[in-house]
């Protein structure tokens, strides 16, 4: 497996990466994802893939470095997806060290997602990794 970490106008974002996260986010269009992209840079939204042997992407990680008054800095993960054909082989896995990694370089004390309710089987691979519910995620739907 193949790690890279995609920078801002990567056509390997569209091509790529786009196609996996729509398993997780299925209301994205090119021309939303494209948008979040611009507006998402100057928030220090990236974009991570793991490719599989045969070069086709099989993971992806939206993420960025987040400063706060609880933690001081954390890696916030906003979306991490494994496509449905290469699950349960490591991807996710092997995603997260990555992301872990980038975090312990940049100074973070805590590497944080969140995690829809419903997603019980997402929520079973959390817990194998060594995470934990450290808090709610309280919304408040404005549209």
């Amino acid at each position: 497996m193949k790690i890279i970490d995609l920078e801002h106008g990567d056509a390997r974002l569209i091509t790529d990466l786009l196609p996996v996260l729509l398993d997780l986010r299925p209301h994205l269009t090119e021309e939303l994802f494209l948008s979040i992209l611009e507006e998402g840079q100057g928030q220090g939204l990236r974009f991570t893939a793991a490719y599989g042997a045969d070069g086709v992407c099989v993971g992806a990680a939206g993420w960025r470095i987040v400063a706060t008054t609880s933690v001081v800095r954390k890696l916030y993960v906003d979306d991490l997806v494994t496509s449905a054909a290469s699950r349960s082989t490591g991807v996710g896995r092997a995603l997260l060290a990555h992301l872990e990694q980038h975090a312990e370089a940049a100074g973070c004390a805590v590497l944080a997602l969140d995690s829809g309710t419903q997603r019980t089987d997402a929520h079973r691979f959390y817990f194998r990794e060594r995470m934990a519910v450290t808090a709610f995620s309280f919304d408040k739907p404005l549209r």
